[in-house]
């Protein structure tokens, strides 16, 4: 089984440029960067070795799976408590940005908690939700790229 540049161009559904294509594949975008490429002959994939290698690596496994309508398994640098906490966070940033209060914000992403203006200053629930929006905030600001890396311990 193999692909070349014409397989590729001929499922885009957007293309920015020539050698820059977006792809649909089972329902995920895949954005592509075909260089040098001989249109007749197979692809390779060029990945750099240094510390996003295995990222890399899993995003053109997952790219081959999705080209040969194989499963794509759930990408493992994005688990479900992250992809939870992400939304979290945005919801606090646009909450924060609209005006609300951090005690207000708490309400509705925790209404299993009842929350009462005595108690708030004490309450774990009033440290998480600062923390919710100040991490939203660095997601705002660039902190995105860091999304669908593998979590690392920092040297």
């Amino acid at each position: 089984m193999s692909v070349n540049a014409d397989d590729l161009r001929a499922r885009a559904v957007f293309q920015h440029h020539p050698d820059l294509i977006r792809l649909a594949l089972r329902g995920e975008p895949y954005d592509v960067a075909l260089t040098n490429v001989d249109d007749a002959l197979p692809l390779g994939a060029f990945v750099m070795f240094d510390e996003l290698t295995l990222d890399r690596l899993t995003a053109v496994e997952r790219l081959w799976q999705a080209m040969f309508g194989k499963r794509v398994p759930p990408d493992p640098r994005l688990t479900p408590q992250r992809r939870e906490r992400t939304r979290q966070m945005l919801r606090t940033v646009d909450a924060r940005e609209s005006g609300a209060i951090y005690r207000v914000v708490a309400e509705h992403l925790f209404p299993q908690h009842k929350i009462d203006a005595a108690s708030w200053v004490g309450d774990p629930i009033r440290e998480i939700t600062i923390r919710l929006a100040r991490d939203g905030m660095k997601l705002v600001r660039g902190g995105y790229r860091t999304l669908l890396r593998r979590p690392r311990r920092e040297r």
